[in-house]
């Protein structure tokens, strides 16, 4: 009976998170400001990291572990680039 409300959490998880990022892809689209559009790519990739962890606990492989690392450093970085390129207007100095 664990196991059975395992599957069915990890699906309600992978449904609400698959939710989210169906409504920050509208705001993205929709944005009116750059920074709006900013904000939705944060909450994209925290998002598409959370999706790959949830696919990871259903599976039951460490691959999808490391490939969500990946996606948060690469998320990070790509956020403090963009956000500097918004204040200064170039990212290299």
């Amino acid at each position: 009976m664990t196991a059975a409300i395992l599957l069915w959490a990890v699906a309600a998880a992978q449904t609400m998170l698959a939710a989210a990022m169906g409504c920050s892809a509208y705001r993205l689209i929709r944005g009116p400001r750059a920074q709006d559009r900013v904000l939705c790519l944060d909450a994209m990739y925290v998002s598409a990291m959370l999706l790959v962890l949830t696919v990871g606990i259903r599976t039951g492989s460490s691959i999808y572990f490391e490939a969500a690392l990946i996606i948060s450093v690469l998320g990070f970085v790509s956020s403090i680039a963009l956000a500097k390129f918004l204040m200064r207007g170039e990212v290299i100095e």
